[in-house]
């Protein structure tokens, strides 16, 4: 799917507010995850060994989601506690491209901001706009953080499946875990009350 056709993906748009956070702070983030050009190396491997593997990383994310009533709320309409099937389609939409986002990071300017951009789209100042639906409004901090441990624990199958050599499957592990890490970090800034982030 081009990023054109995704609905309310805006990486590199005008559309996307500028981050307050400088890339200078961004670097000493990445440094406090211990960064270094091996991970930049490793995500660059792990691009090209997922990358036709998205939909199945995302049926196994999304099993996890529907399959535990209290994160699969945060998808509901507030109208009838429903699911709504549209609205799970279009961030699956965008999740998907996340992946290939993330394993492509060239951590400029506009990949900063796109970072801020998404912790808005999970917090209640932004939640439900992009995609105009009349949602559970806001998604709370504490599952953000707990669900680094799925994002990360269930990608070292795919990222075994093309027959790379262990220290190399460990080395994209590594990578992957770093940068959600570095992720859920920056989308946790419109949780914070100003000057505290």
């Amino acid at each position: 799917m081009s990023t054109a056709a995704i609905p309310g993906y805006t990486y590199g748009s005008g559309e996307v507010p500028r981050s307050p956070l400088t890339l200078d702070e961004l670097g000493l983030l990445k440094e406090s995850v211990l960064w270094s050009d091996d991970d930049d190396r490793a995500l660059r491997l792990a691009h090209d060994v997922l990358t036709d593997q998205v939909d199945d990383i995302l049926d196994v994310w999304y099993g996890f989601v529907a399959s535990h009533p209290h994160l699969i709320h945060y998808f509901t309409r507030t109208s009838d506690g429903q699911p709504d099937g549209d609205y799970l389609a279009r961030v699956r939409a965008r999740f998907g491209q996340w992946i290939l986002d993330t394993t492509s990071a060239t951590y400029d300017q506009g990949w900063l901001d796109y970072a801020d951009e998404i912790g808005r789209r999970h917090h209640r100042t932004s939640k439900n706009r992009i995609d105009a639906v009349d949602a559970v409004e806001h998604i709370p901090l504490r599952y953000l953080i707990a669900f680094i441990f799925p994002i990360t624990a269930t990608i070292k199958p795919f990222l075994a499946a093309k027959g790379h050599a262990d220290n190399e499957i460990e080395a994209m592990q590594d990578a992957w875990r770093k940068v959600v890490i570095l992720q859920v970090a920056l989308w946790s800034r419109p949780y914070a009350r100003e000057g505290d982030f």
